[in-house]
């Protein structure tokens, strides 16, 4: 409960900063587009507006994640999370593929449309953005890693996603002052693959926790070879784990010897379950079941 309410707090701190920082920064952007004659600013000030939505998002998903076991869930909530970054992720997704959009729109009518020299105020708007998001994107990053937070990396990606789309508008209004107006759309291109693209990292990786898909092979080997130190145990029978969202549930079954009392199995379970907890601890659940050595033989 104490690492529930820890990961909680955390994950809302971040989220206030980021909600508080969008705001500042889509209140600039929208200014400074509208002052410096930019159309790829006041987009992007859109864009920065979206990212307060996402963020409230995030927060209620992880603070619904972090509520305690109860009995309609005795598994708890963290799975609730997932379905947070499974949001975020489409939102991503789809904001890529707007930029992606009006991009590709602009490169097919670009003798259409007539293109009026923005002035230096949104060029260092842009670059102010490019460099808050991007240190937001590490700060937010670096906590959902620390945390294990699918939804705040999903958020952190969000922040990156600006930046991206920040460089886009510098590229864009950079390229219509110097007299290259094309520079802007394919910037937009570029930018709408790389958002796309982690948008279906971060939606694989949050399915697979939704999925019960097991734990990456490096850790199962080591879980094995710290259950085969314990005394007591012949062999490991099966040992079965499934990614719950952020944690771990893990189910081993061992055989020991056929003439140990029942004090004597529960002990070796119970240092199985101990030597599991201390050393991965993200597993929240261990059930251990002790096998007589001679009926796993026999069949």
């Amino acid at each position: 409960m104490r690492l529930e309410n820890t990961t909680g707090n955390l994950a809302i701190k971040v989220s206030i900063y980021s909600i508080i920082i969008n705001i500042l920064l889509s209140v600039g952007k929208l200014i400074a587009g509208i002052v410096g004659n930019s159309t790829a600013m006041i987009s992007d000030a859109i864009h920065s507006v979206s990212d307060v939505f996402s963020t409230l998002i995030v927060m209620a998903g992880v603070k619904i994640s972090c509520k305690a076991s109860d009995d309609a869930h005795p598994y708890g909530h963290e799975r609730l999370e997932c379905v947070a970054a499974v949001v975020l992720a489409l939102l991503l997704a789809l904001t890529g593929l707007g930029i992606g959009y009006q991009a590709a729109n602009k490169i097919f009518n670009l003798h259409e449309h007539s293109f009026a020299i923005p002035t230096i105020v949104p060029l260092i708007a842009a670059v102010v953005s490019i460099i808050s998001k991007e240190i937001m994107y590490r700060y937010t990053k670096s906590a959902a890693i620390s945390i294990k937070s699918d939804a705040l990396m999903a958020d952190a990606w969000h922040h990156r996603s600006d930046a991206l789309s920040s460089i886009g508008s510098f590229v864009g209004i950079f390229g219509a002052r110097m007299g290259y107006p094309i520079l802007d759309p394919l910037a937009g291109i570029v930018i709408c693959i790389m958002i796309v693209y982690a948008a279906f990292g971060i939606f694989r990786d949050a399915v697979d926790k939704m999925v019960d898909k097991a734990c990456d092979e490096t850790t199962i080997k080591e879980m094995t070879a710290i259950i085969e130190k314990e005394a007591g145990v012949a062999h490991i029978d099966s040992l079965n784990t499934r990614v719950f969202a952020s944690r771990i549930y893990v189910d081993v079954e061992v055989s020991a010897a056929d003439d140990l009392t029942l004090v004597e199995s529960h002990k070796i379970a119970e240092n199985i379950h101990h030597a599991i907890a201390s050393n991965f601890p993200d597993v929240k659940h261990c059930m251990v079941h002790i096998n007589p050595e001679s009926e796993i033989e026999h069949h």
